[in-house]
């Protein structure tokens, strides 16, 4: 038997709702687990089923406990849409304010809990921002005198200074946020007296830099407050333990709730009339069979995989809206008031689609949302199914999604997915070791909060999941670096943090060393960006968002380009400012943003190489991509899992070297280069490289062996190969500045004043030089190392490849390029368009028709041969 406090029952009775089975079992057992992971599907309520022991919890404190009913165990539910938590997106700040001062008055009224009582973490602003809006609901509706608050980047100084003077008892805010509180020197008092941390989508936030950053803001928030609970809300968890690992800690144990799930969700291929390119990401082909999509549901989510093909799609969009639907465009890079009025527009039922990126895809949930449309390849099976999360939240009703592949080998990608959902199966990423360029910044931190010593916050960093095997060796270095710069860099005063004080425990050099490190607090290094304001009269008008510095520097006055839903001119830059004016189309450019490009996960890769290998799985597949495959059949051969496929042709005065390993760009990027300095040696006299997720074409002088290919696919290449190509490769400079605005060796913004790429990228470079030059033990250079191997080289998944196919390459030499050469020869690809955005259709469309010509050349040499 669960209790409520009769607030709550006659609230549940009101929206037709009885507690499930899990929150029953939340409510029972919220005292007896440190670590509590919630698994349940989107719709399921679990948002809610977070925050309700703290509800109850503070409701307790206000003397309304003896009001209690009983609720039995395992009722089931009146209604199939229990869509709990959810509310207006009203999104005037003045009305949020006003019914947090509602609250407040009503717990000074009637005495209550004093203080911080839960903090909610979340890995978006947006997502903040909207369960702040739905937890007032509930909160108003039954008249609890509890206060909630959000504190982002985007909350004033002014409210910032209150919260910590007069904090709510619920608190919304983000990992950066948190690291920021942690670090002044009432943090103990402002958490103190902590009860329970909810963190919510944990699964984005494990496996990356971010994740390994919130580890160790939570380890600080156990030394603040010790008996605090962990609560870890997901939908899609591939990995359960692990990822219940990773929020509990090292000092104790996650108990892991998983809630059945609802309807499978109903996710279809695009089965266009339209020609599927060879290559090319914008789908274009697949502009009316989308509008058509649209038209025909009530409100639409359009996912796309980057920034800059979501504002391509939608400038197609409208140039097929022949019904003038409302369609809104929704990214990171657009400014935050766009952003709030399209979610306002949105929750009021005013438009019937958006285009949006992953800025959309965790936890802002809109129930009149009945579909969802993924242009391009998913990436990963996970991925999707958050994004298919978004639509529905019916338990008893399937989602709906359309996948619209953007090529014919993404066609692949979309099958295998929609083959894992069928199964049930996911994927994710696994996790590595912490990151180290963190510590120092994290060392900080603390000591601005309060003066330690290097023994106490070693054995705090040890709490932290990815840290428990960080070793005490590169910790003192690290410490060593905090506080001087190290044995280079110690003659420099910028370098002289940390200051040793009597007691043996170390403190901020000085105020300025504290204001540098508050300001460049987070692990995200952003590409140097210029705010992009629309002028209407002379220089006035309104920031609607920001590009990134390079593409900037492309333009000149007269120029136009995209964004935000419109064409701009070019006028010009002032005060870090683009200004530009609304205009006509005139070969408008596409924004191109750093850091968009999705990495094919290993499992989609699995099953794509699964579909290859089993002809009775084409039949799900678009005809035009069953032909496809089945002349390179006959041509060719298809990849097998149990062997790499390498084909070997002539091709514009060249021989090209066909690898299929589907293993992600990245790692094909690094066998490329790789390859290409083994072929040198071996005087195959190789001249270029283009990569895909999917393979990697060299282009060569000569041609190579059966015997040359069994000594280039070896794993040795990873040897004296890497060891050399690394070494030169302006690669480990690019993996060092990220590392050393990171753990603090330089900074991006110091006042009011923020550099650009260009400025941090000289002064970091000359750094570099000068520690590998006097100084090449220096730890910064290791950790640099270890994460361009980690993130932009993927040498665990290449080591991999290399070790699954060793001694089993499979050599084909052809006359010409078979069908699935194609796009990979022609390089069709581009996450990122750079040029203008018409030319770069037309580009698109001579390569589409130079693939058709190269495939009617393949049939014409099969003529006498079936394919059947």
């Amino acid at each position: 038997m669960t209790s409520l406090p009769a607030a709550f029952s006659k609230w549940f009775k009101q929206k037709g709702w009885q507690l499930r089975d899990y929150q029953q079992t939340m409510l029972t057992e919220k005292d007896q687990h440190d670590c509590t992971l919630l698994i349940a599907p989107t719709g399921a309520g679990k948002t809610l089923s977070g925050f309700l022991p703290s509800l109850i919890e503070l409701a307790e404190t206000y003397g309304m406990s003896e009001l209690a009913e009983t609720v039995d165990d395992g009722a089931p539910i009146e209604v199939s849409e229990t869509r709990q938590l959810s509310g207006s997106r009203e999104t005037d700040e003045h009305v949020e304010t006003k019914a947090t001062d509602r609250q407040a008055k009503k717990g000074k009224e009637k005495g209550g809990f004093n203080g911080l009582h839960t903090l909610y973490i979340s890995p978006l602003k947006a997502l903040t921002q909207d369960i702040h809006r739905n937890l007032l609901q509930p909160i108003e509706e039954m008249g609890l005198p509890i206060t909630a608050e959000t504190r982002t980047g985007d909350t004033p100084s002014h409210k910032r200074q209150r919260q910590r003077k007069k904090p709510p008892n619920i608190l919304l805010t983000t990992p950066e946020s948190l690291m920021l509180m942690l670090s002044y020197a009432d943090a103990d008092k402002l958490f103190g007296k902590l009860k329970r941390v909810i963190i919510d989508e944990t699964h984005s936030l494990m496996a990356n830099k971010r994740g390994d950053f919130l580890s160790l803001a939570l380890a600080r928030l156990s030394v603040f407050s010790p008996h605090c609970k962990r609560i870890g809300l997901s939908a899609t968890v591939a990995f359960p333990e692990t990822l219940g690992a990773w929020l509990a800690g090292s000092d104790s144990v996650a108990n892991i709730i998983k809630v059945k799930a609802g309807e499978k969700p109903k996710v279809e291929m695009l089965h266009s009339k339209s020609r599927m390119p060879f290559g090319g990401f914008m789908a274009r082909y697949a502009i009316d069979d989308i509008y058509q999509a649209i038209e025909n549901a009530q409100t639409t989510l359009v996912f796309v995989n980057t920034r800059a093909q979501s504002e391509l799609l939608f400038q197609m969009l409208w140039e097929a809206n022949k019904a003038a639907l409302p369609i809104a465009l929704y990214h990171g890079s657009l400014s935050k008031e766009q952003r709030r009025k399209t979610e306002a527009m949105m929750a009021s039922g005013m438009l019937r689609a958006i285009v949006c990126t992953s800025a959309l895809e965790l936890g802002i949930d809109w129930g009149d949302v009945d579909k969802v449309i993924q242009v391009g390849a998913p990436k990963g099976v996970s991925r999707l199914l958050q994004r298919i999360g978004r639509a529905n939240h019916r338990l008893d009703e399937p989602s709906e999604a359309l996948l619209v592949p953007a090529n014919r080998f993404e066609a692949l990608e979309c099958q295998a997915a929609i083959t894992a959902i069928e199964k049930g199966e996911l994927d994710g990423e696994s996790p590595q070791p912490g990151a180290l360029d963190i510590i120092p910044q994290f060392i900080l931190n603390c000591l601005c909060s309060k003066a330690d010593s290097p023994d106490t916050l070693y054995q705090e960093i040890l709490t932290a999941t990815p840290y428990q095997g960080l070793d005490r060796d590169d910790f003192d270095k690290l410490w060593q670096f905090t506080q001087d710069g190290g044995s280079a860099l110690n003659a420099y005063e910028r370098y002289q943090r940390l200051a040793r004080n009597d007691d043996g425990t170390f403190s901020p050099a000085n105020r300025r060393v504290i204001q540098r490190h508050r300001q460049n607090i987070g692990t995200i290094v952003e590409a140097g960006r210029l705010k992009v304001k629309r002028i209407r009269r002379g220089n006035q008008g309104k920031i609607i968002g920001e590009v990134e510095e390079y593409f900037a520097q492309q333009l000149t006055p007269g120029d136009t380009f995209y964004f935000g839903g419109e064409v701009l001119r070019f006028e010009a830059i002032r005060d870090m400012q683009l200004h530009a004016k609304p205009a006509k189309a005139k070969e408008p450019k596409i924004p191109s943003y750093a850091g968009g490009q999705m990495p094919l996960s290993t499992y989609l890769a699995e099953g794509v190489r699964a579909i290859l290998a089993t002809q009775t799985l084409w039949k799900t597949l678009p005809a035009q991509v069953q032909e496809w495959l089945k002349l390179q059949q006959a041509f060719s051969q298809l990849p097998s899992p149990e062997k790499v496929l390498v084909e070997q042709f002539p091709f514009r005065q060249a021989h090209y070297t066909l690898y299929y390993t589907f293993d992600g760009r990245k790692a094909n990027q690094t066998l490329g280069m790789l390859l290409t300095r083994r072929m040198e040696k071996m005087g195959i006299k190789p001249l270029s490289f283009s990569v895909t997720d999917y393979g990697l074409s060299v282009a060569s002088v000569n041609p190579i062996s059966q015997v040359q290919l069994q000594q280039l696919f070896q794993p040795d290449i990873l040897g004296d190969e890497l060891e050399d190509w690394m070494l030169q490769a302006p690669m480990l400079k690019r993996s060092f500045r990220q590392v050393a605005v990171v753990s603090g060796l330089t900074e991006q913004r110091y006042h009011a004043s923020q550099k650009t790429m260009k400025q941090v990228t000289f002064s970091t470079d000359l750094i570099y030089d000068t520690l590998r030059e006097h100084d090449r033990d220096h730890i910064l250079l290791k950790v640099a190392r270890a994460d361009a191997e980690r993130e932009l080289l993927d040498l665990r998944r290449l080591a991999n490849l290399l070790i699954r196919y060793v001694d089993s390459a499979t050599l084909v030499n052809l006359e010409k390029p078979s069908p699935m050469a194609i796009p990979i020869v022609l390089d069709v690809r581009s996450e990122q368009v750079k040029g203008a955005g018409a030319q770069a259709i037309i580009e698109q469309a001579n390569l589409y028709a130079e693939a058709e010509t190269m495939l009617d050349e393949v049939r014409a040499l099969l003529s006498g041969a079936s394919v059947d």
